[in-house]
């Protein structure tokens, strides 16, 4: 009989006593939300709009907050709350359509603007206590709308303005609502990080009590106790997630956990190599390594389209996968990788709406005929807490920091078909940039770098020849948390060192170019 994957439900009593809900109108910045109030060392969950008051009760949060969105809270057809959360006598703080939303429900009005406020703006603070308890009388502020809160009911007290603005913060006279029109979560709002604070802490009564260290400890006590004298099968790329994830593992039941690294082609220049030495030596696991390359390069044969290219390796690799985890006795789990960004891109989370960015085929991607269980130690951090777990854990800073590569590997960074040639190609300009980078002493201050091979051939000329050769992006971003990122301002030697030797030392290339696209509205990776 097939296993059934494992209740992955985040809301357990061994996260925290303590916990904030984020309701999701759609917002670009909920995550960064939720990253935010964990900077508090409070433990936050994002969560359906429309959760009922009774599955609310069952989080037992300190507080809610009720995220931004694109509707407009008047139109037929627009998300809502519930509104029974008002009187639950939790702390809610609405932001932008939060604030709207709230306003709506108490009778209150919201019209369109005729100067949609989008960028930076000084608010005013009127009260510069609770919510706003240790700002200046004057502050700027992140604004992002094109309704505005008109009048609010008498129930309530504007707590802020701005020149075009006239209710930019409000709360309630008697019960613990309080709202904004602008968001505090982004860094465009310098002091937004002391206004959650205040919510988080001073409001709510939160003590910040969510420490990695704990959650470590339990998550191994957890694995320990659920897995008994069972074996458990952990994927393995050689990246942060799954090394974490094995460590964690390692720690828990030791000799019971077998790692398998599908080897697919699709790896960045040596990275097979340095998984098995550092895993056959440092943590001296059973590691099974599958030759996958062929196979996945003939999935790969004439696909283009970005969504495909992934389905297509996410059932290769389940193919390999299950074809060698067949040959271990005993095994019961399976270990993965996954994180709460990929769990809200794919639109998996429990009581969370989330449109479909992208397939991450780590999530929901292996199909219950494995007759495995799940498990996930992983699924409610985002990967700048992944880092400091693997810290925590004792793992090497140079693993640790290693910058992130998509589960796909490579062939999400060759554009158009993927293909042997192009492969190599790829790996070779990949290499010479994560080279000079480090050479630099960038590779920590960066968050994110590697090359793109473009479908683009480009007419250059070399050794007074003329050439028609292939392209080359250049890609490096600064992020916090890889929900939005800024491109990285590298000098310009360092990009000429890079675009010298791609061209001088990889053969096919003529052109070579730096991405400067920000996320939004950009991703990352260029598929």
């Amino acid at each position: 009989m097939t296993a059934p994957f494992a209740d992955n439900t985040s809301g357990s009593s061994r996260i925290s006593d303590e916990k904030i809900l984020v309701l999701d109108f759609g917002s670009q910045y909920a995550q960064l939300i939720a990253r935010r109030v964990r900077e508090q060392n409070v433990y936050c969950e994002i969560v359906r709009h429309d959760i009922t008051v009774e599955r609310i009760a069952t989080h037992n949060p300190r507080g809610i907050i009720l995220s931004g969105g694109p509707s407009s809270v008047y139109e037929e057809g627009a998300p809502q709350c519930d509104p029974g959360l008002f009187s639950m006598g939790i702390p809610v703080l609405g932001i932008c359509y939060g604030m709207q939303l709230m306003c709506q429900a108490f009778g209150g009005s919201v019209k369109n603007t005729s100067h949609r406020e989008y960028g930076h703006a000084k608010i005013k603070i009127g009260a510069t206590e609770d919510l706003f308890g240790g700002l200046p009388s004057e502050t700027d502020v992140w604004m992002s709308h094109g309704d505005q809160v008109a009048n609010v009911a008498d129930s309530f007290s504007p707590l802020a303005s701005t020149s075009t603005c006239p209710i930019a913060a409000m709360r309630h006279k008697e019960l613990p609502l309080y709202a904004m029109q602008f968001h505090p979560e982004v860094t465009h709002t310098p002091l937004g990080f002391q206004i959650l604070r205040n919510f988080v802490i001073a409001i709510c009564e939160c003590e910040g009590l969510w420490k990695l260290h704990d959650f470590a400890q339990q998550t191994i006590a957890e694995i320990r106790e659920r897995v008994g004298n069972d074996r458990v099968i952990c994927g393995l790329s050689g990246g942060v997630d799954s090394s974490v994830v094995a460590a964690l593992l390692y720690q828990a039941i030791g000799p019971q956990l077998s790692c398998i690294l599908v080897d697919n082609g699709l790896l960045r220049k040596q990275e097979a190599e340095s998984v098995i030495s550092e895993f056959t030596k440092h943590f001296k696991t059973d590691l099974h390594v599958v030759a996958g390359k062929e196979a996945f390069l003939e999935q790969l044969a004439g696909i283009e389209e970005p969504q495909e290219k992934r389905r297509r390796i996410g059932y290769q690799f389940v193919e390999c996968f299950k074809a060698e985890a067949r040959k271990i006795e005993d095994a019961k789990y399976l270990a993965q990788g996954t994180l709460y960004p990929d769990v809200i891109e794919s639109g998996a989370a429990i009581d969370g709406p989330a449109a479909t960015i992208k397939l991450h085929h780590n999530v929901g991607g292996l199909p219950k005929e494995l007759g495995f269980e799940l498990i996930e130690p992983l699924r409610d951090l985002f990967k700048d807490e992944v880092r400091k777990l693997g810290l925590e854990l004792g793992l090497p800073e140079d693993l640790v920091w290693r910058h992130p590569f998509p589960g796909p590997g490579l062939a999400v960074r060759c554009l158009g078909e993927v293909t042997d040639d192009k492969l190599d190609v790829l790996r070779e300009a990949d290499s010479i940039v994560v080279s000079e980078i480090k050479a630099a002493g960038l590779y920590r201050s960066t968050s994110q770098a590697f090359a793109v091979l473009l479908p683009v051939r480009s007419v250059g000329v070399m050794g007074d020849a003329r050439t028609y050769e292939d392209a080359v992006a250049v890609r490096c971003v600064n992020t916090d948390d890889f929900m939005t990122a800024t491109w990285s301002d590298l000098p310009y030697e360092v990009l000429a060192r890079i675009s010298t030797r791609i061209i001088n030392e990889v053969k096919g290339v003529n052109r070579v170019c730096y991405d400067i696209s920000t996320k939004p509205p950009a991703t990352i990776e260029w598929e």
